[in-house]
């Protein structure tokens, strides 16, 4: 009888899911995504002679962040902050309030540009930063641009980590439940400004976070009124957020500190392995039955009554195959072992997860918004057709790994703001990106987290 029950949860979960959607729909009628200025574009050997220039680090430190600059996957044309870009480097609260500034304002210009809606008409706003966490909050900053009216919901998230970008999704989608016709903007942003930069010497981990992490921004236009659904781009399905909290180990695997001289940065230990690990296991069973087809279904089952029921020892677990559920993967390109482990784990061929590692190559880890640069780059190449499935998959720090499955409503998916992809997406794919990276050697890797971060084995 237990059995029975635990093997019918997940298909009361999904009934529940369904009608929760179907009461409730949340559609997605715009994302704009921020393409900054040419002049701040930095290749790989400029951020070296940049750090050079800084005068506070040591040139070991300096070899150390061109090896890891080096085997990143990121490309010669992502973007910093104009913070970052002076000398000395700017690192005061005002620096950083335009660096932010210039991102959120870039992205929420263009969704008002288009006309879709008026300010007045956005009655729920959430806006996503792990890092810079000013006073007043970005989303009163946002609300005070452009005159956003007095009883708007509006919220700010911060410390939440790159998969913050899917939990703005889910607080906006539970916030649509409750009110009625009106419109939802999320914001995704970081600011990776000399305020938030390591200055140190000490911490090669807090290094790597200095070396991947680039400027970007997303603005997301949702709304629950039905009459939007004939021009909205996709209708979100599900959103499934795991949180790994409770584990000291995955509780302390990120975390924002100071080195032994003071110096503040992010630090990654050596437990974020079998912590994402964990998250992924743990949200992707979860997952399973919500897109997963009837025959995928049956064959966990029956796997799962062999290995636990008829105690068949030598049988291994079945692992389905979520192609026959989902489109498009849209993973977060936080680092190429990140992607490389989600495409051996899942199953994926190089063209699922071809947009995560141009997106990983052209902008490089924009923390929240990485997963609408990967969705962008799908619509620029036109593969997303009319009820196809995306399931965008993101991991933060707590230690957290949210997704969520979008529906598509449409086979034109270009409009109303501008994809800044199609300014260069015909110089994409590029074959050499798409390469097996090989991992540092160990010696290396092993004096700190870059081996969870590059090596494609990290994950399981």
């Amino acid at each position: 009888m237990l059995l029975a029950l635990a093997l019918m949860q997940p298909v009361f979960l999904t009934l529940k899911k369904h009608l929760d959607s179907r009461r409730t729909p949340t559609y997605l009628l715009d994302l704009a995504l921020f393409k900054p200025d040419d002049s701040c574009k930095v290749t790989k050997d400029e951020y070296i002679e940049r750090a050079k220039k800084t005068g506070f680090l040591l040139e070991s430190s300096i070899e150390f962040q061109k090896k890891v600059l080096d085997h990143s996957a990121l490309g010669d044309e992502t973007y910093a902050p104009p913070s970052m870009l002076t000398y000395p480097i700017d690192t005061s609260q005002a620096g950083s309030d335009k660096d932010a500034d210039i991102a959120m304002f870039a992205v929420v210009d263009q969704i008002f540009a288009t006309g879709i809606v008026k300010p007045e008409d956005v009655g729920i706003l959430v806006v996503t930063c792990s890092l810079f966490c000013p006073v007043p909050s970005l989303s009163s900053r946002v609300v005070n641009r452009y005159k956003l009216r007095e009883d708007i919901e509006a919220y700010s998230l911060g410390g939440m980590g790159c998969s913050s970008g899917v939990l703005s999704i889910s607080l906006c989608r539970d916030l649509l439940k409750v009110n009625r016709n009106t419109h939802a903007l999320a914001v995704n942003l970081e600011v990776v400004s000399g305020q938030q930069g390591y200055r140190g010497n000490k911490s090669r981990s807090m290094m790597v976070t200095n070396c991947i992490f680039r400027w970007g921004a997303a603005a997301i236009l949702l709304s629950n009124k039905p009459s939007d659904k004939k021009k909205a781009k996709y209708q979100l399905m599900h959103v499934v957020r795991t949180h790994r909290g409770a584990d000291d180990k995955s509780f302390n695997c990120v975390r924002s500190g100071e080195d032994e001289d003071g110096f503040k940065g992010l630090t990654l230990s050596k437990d974020i392995v079998p912590a994402s690990a964990m998250a992924l296991k743990n949200n992707f069973t979860r997952v399973a039955p919500l897109i997963l087809p009837f025959s995928e279904k049956l064959k966990y089952v029956t796997n799962l009554i062999a290995r636990k029921v008829l105690k068949m020892q030598s049988m291994k677990a079945y692992i389905p195959d979520f192609k026959t559920g989902v489109d498009h993967f849209c993973i977060h390109p936080g680092g190429k072992a990140v992607i490389d482990g989600m495409m051996e784990h899942l199953k994926l061929s190089d063209w699922h997860i071809e947009p995560s590692r141009m997106t990983l190559h052209k902008w490089g880890n924009t923390s929240s918004s990485a997963i609408w640069y990967v969705l962008a780059y799908m619509e620029a190449k036109n593969r997303v057709r009319k009820g196809d499935i995306v399931w965008q998959i993101a991991l933060g720090s707590g230690f957290k790994c949210n997704t969520a499955i979008w529906k598509s409503l449409r086979n034109e998916q270009s409009g109303p703001s501008c994809n800044p992809w199609l300014d260069f997406i015909d110089k994409y794919p590029q074959p050499q990106i798409c390469s097996k990276f090989l991992g540092l050697v160990k010696s290396v890797a092993g004096r700190s987290m870059i081996i969870s971060l590059l090596v494609p084995d990290s994950l399981p």
